[in-house]
């Protein structure tokens, strides 16, 4: 694993608490705790049966959820909805290899029920993408909420095989992510996957429609820190560098030179698999903590992460799951318990990072299955 070397540039977002100089654009994740609760969640009297219940001031509370600052000083909510899997699997998602492409007999709620009820709760940054499969149906949701478009923080992603083919395919994805979604805009816009050799000019077509006002800020997900440098390396300016890179962390997962790397270039991480997929909430170190603050395993994670600093985006199919993942802003990890969960992630989890990232940077398109262009040597850690 490389060991990244000294931090570059002045940190824009570091949301971590307890300390007093979290760049947070309008409120201080610590304030946001002390204005909207007025005591500290040790002192709660909800019960764990009852957590998802949601109450007006909750609701409030999410729609004006702590913000991080991006490089141009917009606002980024620190907590968002994501849409992957949410009435529809891709083909090419592992659930789906790994069924042989069967589908559950169990009833699917639509992706336009479930981001109604997002909205609902009080959800307004949502976290879509081309490959996700279900644009139109979030278009729906958006437009019968009757959430005003400047109140809403719309992301979208553009999929490896739009990006192998190039400038005016990532034009028509745009647009066609445009009209599903109802919207001549979207707040950010990513590159999903970093295809090799391609993945530098699909950037530039973001920038240029970034300068036609179709997107306003522009972002890459999955990215290593040498894929970054590859943009460095073509030229790509201070103020067209990106301003999120969103990639997948929580205490199993934390790769924290990476991270650290990204901070120093003043990047904004989003943290997909926020909470693992469900997959930890057994984990007893996550039971210990949820039973002293009187939350769940998926709050602590949740809570981990925007403390953080990293945007948390937590996604279900279920209203009340919905409601609860939300529920972390009115309590603090102390320092020893974030350091006890940053010590989670193994070298096993490490190596399988290592090999996904390699399977999936050429994912879906003509060179998949193949390491044709793939880089070996990443920073891991």
């Amino acid at each position: 694993m490389k060991i990244v070397g000294a931090m570059l540039g002045t940190i824009l977002c570091t949301a971590s608490l307890p300390k007093p100089s979290t760049a947070v654009s309008s409120r201080t994740i610590s304030s946001f705790v002390a204005s909207s609760f007025g005591r500290p969640a040790s002192a709660s009297s909800t019960s764990l049966r009852n957590m998802s219940m949601q109450t007006p001031e909750q609701k409030i509370a999410l729609i004006n959820c702590p913000t991080l600052a991006l490089r141009d000083g917009t606002s980024h909510p620190a907590i968002g909805f994501g849409t992957y899997k949410v009435g529809f699997i891709p083909a090419s998602a592992s659930s789906a290899v790994a069924s042989g492409g069967a589908t559950s007999n169990e009833p699917q709620r639509t992706a336009e029920d479930c981001i109604a009820d997002a909205l609902s709760v009080g959800y307004r940054f949502l976290e879509c993408a081309e490959f996700y499969g279900n644009e139109q149906e979030v278009g729906k949701a958006i437009k019968a909420s009757g959430v005003p478009r400047e109140d809403l923080f719309i992301c979208s992603k553009v999929w490896t095989t739009t990006i192998e083919k190039g400038d005016a395919a990532i034009r028509a994805q745009l647009e066609k992510t445009l009209s599903d979604l109802g919207t001549n805009y979207v707040d950010l816009y990513l590159i999903h996957w970093p295809v090799p050799g391609k993945h530098v000019d699909a950037y530039k077509t973001v920038l240029d429609l970034k300068r036609e006002g179709k997107v306003r800020n522009v972002g890459v997900s999955n990215y290593a820190v040498e894929d970054y440098k590859d943009l460095l390396s073509a030229g790509i300016t201070i103020e067209d560098k990106p301003v999120v890179n969103q990639i997948e962390i929580n205490p199993f997962l934390y790769r924290k030179n990476t991270i650290d790397y990204f901070k120093s270039e003043g990047v904004v991480l989003q943290s997909y698999r926020s909470l693992r997929d469900g997959k930890a909430m057994d984990n007893p170190i996550l039971k210990s903590f949820g039973e002293k603050f009187n939350k769940s395993p998926a709050q602590i994670l949740g809570r981990w992460c925007v403390q953080h600093g990293f945007v948390y985006m937590p996604k279900s199919v279920k209203i009340e799951r919905m409601v609860e993942n939300a529920q972390v802003f009115d309590f603090e990890l102390s320092e020893e318990e974030m350091a006890t969960l940053d010590a989670l992630t193994t070298s096993d989890a490490l190596e399988t990072f290592k090999g996904l990232y390699q399977k999936c940077v050429n994912r879906d398109t003509t060179k998949d299955g193949t390491m044709e262009g793939v880089k070996t040597d990443i920073t891991v850690d």
